[in-house]
Parts: C-alpha cells; sequence; structure tokens
C-alpha cells in the first residue's frame, strides 16, 4: 500500500538530515506501541549517514496481525540512509523474523520552505499473505503514519531547542 507524508521543519535542511540519523534522538524519542530502539548500526557510508534500528512492537496486536507473526513478538529493522550533499534519503524496515512477508520502504526528499525544511515522504507498504495482505497493509498503514506525525513533531522541537 502506497503513503504519502509531509512534515515542515523550523530547522535548516542540513540541521533537519543531521537529526535525522542522530541515533540519540531515536533513544529520547517514545513512540506509540514500540520500545525504544536498539541501535544496530550508525555511520558514514561515502555522502550518506546511515543509521539502522532494531524496534520491537509492545502494543496490543490486531488478530490478523497476529496470524501474520505467530505466537512470537513483531521486531522489525528501520534503516534511514540520508544523502547529506543532495537532501534526499530513504527509510527501509522490515520484519526481522520474515522480511518477505512484512516490509516497506520511503524515499524522502529535503528542501527549503518557509525559512525552515519540508520534508516529503513517498513509499510503500507490503504485507505478501495471500487473502489478508491488503486488509493488514490498510490496518497498518494508519500507525506508521501517525508514528511519522510524532517524530516529526519531536524533530522540530529538538531543533527548536538547538537554535
Amino acid at each position: 500500500m502506497r503513503f504519502h507524508a509531509e512534515h515542515r521543519f523550523s530547522g535548516s535542511e542540513q540541521a533537519v538530515a543531521a537529526l535525522l540519523t542522530d541515533p540519540a534522538f531515536y533513544l529520547d524519542l517514545a513512540l506509540p506501541d514500540l520500545s525504544r530502539p536498539e541501535v544496530l548500526e550508525h555511520g558514514e557510508d561515502g555522502d550518506d549517514t546511515v543509521l539502522r534500528l532494531r524496534y520491537k512492537f509492545v502494543g496490543s496486536i490486531d488478530p490478523i496481525a497476529r496470524r501474520l507473526i505467530g505466537a512470537g513478538h513483531l521486531v522489525w529493522i528501520q534503516e534511514i540512509r540520508v544523502d547529506q550533499s543532495a537532501g534526499t534519503g530513504t527509510v527501509t524496515f522490515e520484519a526481522e523474523r520474515d522480511p518477505r512477508r512484512l516490509h516497506g520502504a520511503a524515499d524522502f526528499a529535503l528542501t527549503a520552505a518557509d525559512a525552515g525544511t519540508l520534508r516529503r515522504f513517498d513509499g510503500e507498504l507490503i504485507v505478501a499473505v495471500p487473502g489478508i495482505g491488503r486488509m493488514a497493509e490498510r490496518r497498518i498503514v494508519p500507525g506508521l503514519l501517525r508514528r511519522l506525525d510524532i517524530e516529526s513533531q519531536a524533530l522540530d522541537e529538538q531543533l527548536q531547542r538547538e537554535e
């Protein structure tokens, strides 16, 4: 299922890009239904800065999602990759146990806008389970977008504190 989002920040494109790959920002960020992340990787790869995080879903799980993951916990790996010079990036995420069944990716661009920065997301979530995949995607995407909104608000508040 395709999804789109836009967020405005009071900081510069460079400040937003730096914060998007700052492990400390995510370790302090409380998101609904998620554990605090474990930082798996943080580093430079040419012009790219890469941050890989491991999250555990700790909220109540919809019966359809429960069928997807079985008796265990839903754990996924999220990678944020930002091209610092271009102001673009990607976010990928996949279930740790069976990434073929639950995964997604989004491209984003940071552009100057109204004395700040605009981030535009274009992505897709895929639940590759015949018969229930589309219904599961429709149930998961609103929560994903809600967490992106919360992350963006916290990011903007952090940028304002740093000014």
